[in-house]
């Protein structure tokens, strides 16, 4: 059974700096491609991130050099460092791994 706990949310004032992780257990991670999503109040699920077996990334022009996703194979983890943040950042993040598993969200609330 696949389980994928995501942790490091929290609430950060405007250009503050976040770390979420997302542990992963029943997948083998170094054979799937892995992606961060997000669903701000109101609104549809995004994906803000993604990357791919090789390390190849993509990310949402909203988050192009705010964002970084990140891998550890050995750890079987998948990051998210978000800098910069602004309130429309504002959402609950998921991590997705193969496409069709998802963890339980993390609240990221940017507010003064």
């Amino acid at each position: 059974q696949v389980q994928l706990v995501e942790s490091g949310g929290g609430l950060v004032q405007p250009g503050g700096s976040l770390r979420l992780a997302c542990a992963a257990s029943g997948i083998r991670f170094s054979i799937n491609v892995m992606a961060w999503y997000r669903q701000p109040p109101g609104k549809e699920r995004e994906r803000v991130a993604f990357i791919g077996l090789s390390g190849t990334t993509t990310y949402a022009d909203s988050v192009k050099g705010r964002f970084t996703i990140s891998r550890d194979n050995a750890a079987n983890t998948l990051y998210l460092q978000m800098n910069s943040l602004k309130p429309e950042d504002t959402a609950v993040y998921y991590c997705n791994v193969a496409y069709t598993n998802w963890g339980q969200g993390t609240q990221v609330t940017v507010s003064a």
